[in-house]
């Protein structure tokens, strides 16, 4: 790059900062270099005249937002703010959607009910219209804001007031009214085994359902004509896989072992309103028996899931022996492991026995491997 050509002249700016105890001022202005200083203005470019031209007429609108609605360039462009505002905050992307958040009321609900009213966390997602994920969450969260409050600690309540008025909120129905759901409760990510396109010949006699083309994907053997015979919806299965989960076949062997692909009536978070809708169907208008039997599956889901969790918890407790020193703060728990194959892995790095993993840093201790919760079991 070519040297900058320098001036021999010397600003007044840089005067004061000069030192005159050896030479004159002429001196150093042929021996330092120098730049020519302009207090003019830039001058404004036709972009930059229409900007403030639009913040001092049209966008002046967005300086002060208006309670309860969105403060989006879009509504302005698009004169939607009469409506509610928009939930699009980018004019040149109408495929993004900002989310709703939960209001502060329907989150004490949330929160009054799980805790109060002692409903399950899945009666409550589908009475809400909220994931289950995310009424776990909202019960953790008010309850870790109460233990704040008690300890006298700050909370940022001006902040999530500010962002409640700017944001699109899912408020709490009144009485009488039909709570609006919040998001899809029933989302179901697609299966990595569903990727392969399997051209799979069927005669035309054969009932093929979903059922058959999860074994289909999972390459298991086809179902015997009794066992399927049994089967008059895919939704059939839920019942028994939710009473023995162990029950769903497995294929393949060693490391390639994997379980059948069950249907989306089985997989799905609430498969319970699959037969209210089939109920819905067959009887339009037996609202209050249609009701009750959804109650029932509910809470017969709830007590099948207690109890399967309460008998993993007796298996842990029967495998772990607990020391307690006497002068000791502490109580130390010992698994029993079985040093196999199986449990060290092809790579003797397991996490079910000792092996050849030690010397080798776990997951939680390696570079670049998230250690922050990415999930909430309910």
């Amino acid at each position: 790059m070519p040297p900058r050509i320098q001036s021999r002249r010397v600003s007044n700016t840089l005067l004061p900062y000069l030192s005159s105890s050896s030479s004159s001022p002429a001196s150093h202005s042929s021996l330092l270099p120098s730049r020519q200083f302009s207090s003019t203005p830039a001058q404004q470019t036709k972009l930059r005249r229409e900007m403030f031209a639009w913040l001092n007429t049209t966008g002046a609108t967005l300086k002060h937002h208006v309670p309860g609605e969105t403060n989006y360039v879009t509504g302005v462009v698009r004169n939607v703010m009469s409506d509610g505002g928009s939930k699009l905050p980018f004019p040149n992307n109408p495929t993004f959607f900002s989310e709703t958040v939960l209001s502060e009321e329907l989150r004490n609900e949330i929160y009054a009910r799980v805790t109060q009213q002692k409903k399950s966390i899945r009666a409550v997602s589908v009475d809400m219209g909220i994931d289950m994920n995310r009424v776990a969450a909202v019960v953790r969260l008010v309850e870790l804001e109460k233990r704040q409050r008690a300890q006298g600690k700050p909370l940022a309540l001006p902040y999530a007031r500010a962002i409640h008025e700017m944001v699109p909120v899912t408020p709490l129905s009144q009485d009488g009214e039909r709570q609006t759901y919040h998001e899809p409760i029933n989302d179901l990510p697609a299966h990595p085994s569903t990727g392969a396109q399997i051209f799979y010949p069927v005669p035309e006699s054969r009932k093929f359902t979903r059922v058959d083309a999860g074994r289909v994907f999972s390459g298991a053997p086809a179902m015997d004509h009794e066992t399927a015979a049994k089967i008059s919806h895919p939704s059939d299965l839920a019942e028994g896989i939710m009473e023995k989960p162990n029950s769903i076949e497995w294929v393949g062997k060693g490391d390639n072992a994997r379980q059948v692909l069950q249907p989306a009536d089985v997989r799905i978070p609430h498969p319970q309103l699959v037969n209210f809708e089939i109920d819905r169907i067959n009887e339009p208008l037996a609202r209050r028996e249609r009701a009750e039997r959804q109650a029932q599956r509910i809470k017969k889901q709830d007590e099948l899931e207690q109890k399967r969790r309460e008998r993993a918890q007796a298996r842990r407790e029967d495998r772990t022996t607990k020391v307690e020193p006497a002068d000791s703060r502490f109580e130390y728990h010992f698994h029993d492991t079985v040093v196999s194959k199986e449990t060290t892995g092809p790579h003797g790095k397991g996490h079910l026995a000792p092996g050849r993993r030690y010397g080798v840093p776990s997951e939680d201790r390696k570079r670049g491997i998230i250690k922050i919760p990415t999930r909430v079991g309910a």
